[in-house]
């Protein structure tokens, strides 16, 4: 492989993740979708102690 072709490989693969970050409509709708599902495992299943559920609020909160 060439260094110019390897080099070009790198950079696009390096770029990626930035591609990645957008947000889009879908996106939203997953996390919301993911968010009501917890919500219901929560309910059927609440956490259990103080250490559990701050767990749970940190998880959500860096989400």
């Amino acid at each position: 492989m060439t260094p110019i072709l390897r080099a070009a490989c790198a950079a696009v693969l390096l770029s990626l993740p930035l591609v990645a970050c957008d947000d889009g409509p879908a996106e939203r709708a997953g996390e919301r979708i993911d968010r009501a599902a917890e919500n219901v495992r929560d309910a059927v299943d609440p956490p259990r102690g103080p250490v559990e559920r701050a767990g749970r609020a940190i998880e959500r909160a860096v989400d």
